[in-house]
């Protein structure tokens, strides 16, 4: 895998608080560089997918949906890994 781009991915939206929770919970996590944000608004297929279900954090096809805490996403990324 090219380590020059993130392996992980988090749809979001500009104001969504849920989203800036999930963001926070990556960067305790230890994740800091190791994923990207993108805004579904920038996205029309993550628009059309997402919108609904804002912040989902993905590798590949392994989605994981808001609510997740620090445990469910520790579980998740050993599982995606």
């Amino acid at each position: 895998m090219n380590s020059m781009h993130p392996a992980l991915t988090l749809y979001s939206t500009w104001g969504c608080h849920l989203c800036d929770e999930a963001e926070q919970l990556l960067l305790q996590a230890g994740l800091a560089g190791r994923f990207k944000v993108t805004d579904i608004v920038d996205d029309e297929q993550a628009f059309a997918r997402y919108r609904l279900m804002i912040p989902v954090l993905c590798r590949g096809d392994n989605e994981l949906c808001w609510p997740f805490d620090a445990d469910q996403l520790a579980t998740w990324l050993k599982d995606v890994q």
